[in-house]
């Protein structure tokens, strides 16, 4: 048999990274995946409730003893964006937290997230994959308190950036990378072993209602599945008042794309970059950049997905999260 696939999820809950914490709990019950910790970040909402949204997501899921670290509040975070509470719901979660079980790990007593990177790459060199699917400045934080500590990792698969699509937080930015630029510049700086699913994959991953009625049906008393609706209606309300569907019933679960890497690479395609951050720029901040001009690369920190096979993709998430409340 093989061996789970160890992962560090570095979150910030959120609509769609609740979903994909719902698919990794999936996988992990499967046997495909195990959980080693879950820092918190800074970034859709304020770290005290992605702290939140964490320990209540591994508690619906039913692994409410994994760890979770306390989110490194960045040096650059909220100075040009804002959060995305308008979007996600004032508590990230679609203003459902309420409706799912209490947190029993407390947050001022967390350890930070940055000193949970540290501690568990140390522990197992070239085991871990980090999913990060927020804003990067746990990473970074992690790299500048201990350098090198990134090259530990198996591989760092990321959801963030915007090459070829347009941003989705300015005309030109992603919101995890616009939101702390220079963690992000500081990551993309330090290694060599990212996988990136920027928006030119995920802004094809639409969520509808009818996927998510797959997964109640199942079990619709089960509180995943009413998590699942509900989250679900919440965020196909939001995603249609910022005219992010053009009218389409449905919401873009982007962090998903992450997972479908490590245990469905079929539904990707890739290509090698060397990808770095534009920091500076009046228009241009937070924006991924690489070189398209017709020449020799010599050298790549990342390989980014281009093509995505949505439906399929969005067919192995839903079968997945059967499992939950099956």
């Amino acid at each position: 048999m093989t061996q789970p696939i160890k992962i560090l999820l570095d979150t910030d809950p959120g609509g769609d990274d609740s979903f994909a914490f719902l698919w990794l709990q999936s996988l992990a019950k499967q046997g495909h995946a195990e959980i080693v910790a879950v820092t918190a970040a800074d970034g859709n909402v304020r770290a005290s409730y992605t702290f939140a949204a964490s320990c209540k997501l591994l508690q619906l899921g039913g692994y409410p003893d994994v760890e979770v670290g306390r989110g490194v509040i960045g040096g650059s975070a909220r100075q040009s964006v804002e959060d995305a509470g308008a979007i996600h719901g004032a508590d990230g979660m679609g203003n459902l937290s309420h409706t799912l079980p209490d947190p029993h790990q407390d947050y001022e007593q967390a350890r930070s997230s940055d000193d949970l990177i540290i501690e568990k790459l140390k522990a197992a060199p070239g085991e871990i994959v980090i999913v990060a699917i927020g804003p990067l400045t746990n990473l970074a934080a992690a790299e500048q308190k201990s350098p090198g500590i990134l090259k530990l990792a198996k591989q760092i698969v990321i959801m963030g950036g915007a090459f070829f699509h347009h941003g989705n937080v300015t005309p030109e930015a992603e919101f995890n990378i616009a939101y702390d630029p220079e963690a992000a510049q500081i990551v993309f700086g330090a290694c060599t072993n990212l996988i990136v699913m920027p928006l030119d994959v995920t802004h094809q991953l639409v969520f509808t209602p009818a996927l998510a009625q797959q997964v109640s049906a199942v079990n619709p008393d089960h509180p995943i599945s009413q998590f699942v609706v509900a989250l679900c209606r919440f965020m196909v309300g939001t995603a249609l008042s910022f005219r992010e569907m053009g009218g389409q019933q449905g919401f873009l679960v982007h962090d998903a794309a992450t997972l479908a890497y490590l245990f469905y690479p079929e539904t990707l395609l890739f290509r090698p970059m060397q990808v770095e951050i534009e920091t500076k720029g009046d228009w241009t901040r937070g924006k991924t950049v690489f070189d398209r001009r017709h020449g020799a690369k010599l050298k790549a920190n990342s390989w980014v997905a281009l093509e995505v096979d949505a439906v399929n993709l969005l067919a192995m998430l839903v079968e997945d999260l059967k499992v939950l409340v099956g």
